[in-house]
């Protein structure tokens, strides 16, 4: 599968929340740390709308896996993903760049019945790590949740078969709530005097 197959125009599909989608992760997370290194690929996080306990989403189990060195993701951990049936998709230019695998999809599409994964690889530093903040800001605010289901059933109306048209359409909302996310989240800085 190529940049070009995943950049089809498929169906968006929304689910109702499904309460395996945290034990889909796990067992996909468990599987990745049993396969690298602590040092390799120190951790994974549950991200995207199958993270957000209730809320309805494309049924994609999203990780994102923070990797020591782009360097190495390439070199080490990308031959071994290769050979558990992920395809290697691009060190996207699009987002920030960061290295993206897919598993689940076949040559035309969507597979019945078999699960989807997408992983993204970063390091730890990487602007993509916001989506943990924005996950977490969902499950702390359910009614930011409930609007933000709200605003992803009507795009798939309106895109019913143009994913990139419905991403698209979620863009100023999520901008919106990554400003309230970054305003609320706790200072690094250490508190008192010294």
């Amino acid at each position: 599968m190529s940049r070009e197959v995943m950049g089809r125009k498929y169906p968006v599909i929304l689910a109702p929340y499904d309460p395996s989608w945290p034990d889909l992760y796990e067992a996909e997370a468990r599987h990745l740390r049993s396969r690298f290194a602590p040092d390799l690929v120190p951790r994974t996080e549950h991200i995207g709308s199958t993270a957000v306990p209730g809320m309805a989403a494309k049924p994609v189990i999203d990780l994102l896996v923070e990797v020591r060195s782009f360097e190495a993701a390439e070199r080490e951990v990308r031959p071994s993903l290769e050979r558990d049936g992920y395809t290697y998709i691009w060190r996207a230019e699009v987002e920030p760049g960061h290295i993206m695998f897919v598993k689940g999809y076949g040559p035309d599409g969507y597979l019945p019945g078999v699960q989807i994964y997408h992983l993204h690889m970063a390091p730890a530093d990487h602007p993509i790590r916001e989506r943990v903040l924005f996950r977490d800001y969902l499950r702390g605010h359910p009614e930011a949740a409930r609007e933000y289901e709200d605003l992803k059933r009507a795009l798939a109306r309106l895109h019913p078969n143009d994913r990139e048209a419905y991403t698209e359409g979620k863009t100023e909302w999520i901008a919106g709530i990554m400003s309230l996310a970054r305003a609320a989240r706790p200072s690094s800085a250490p508190s008192g005097s010294g």
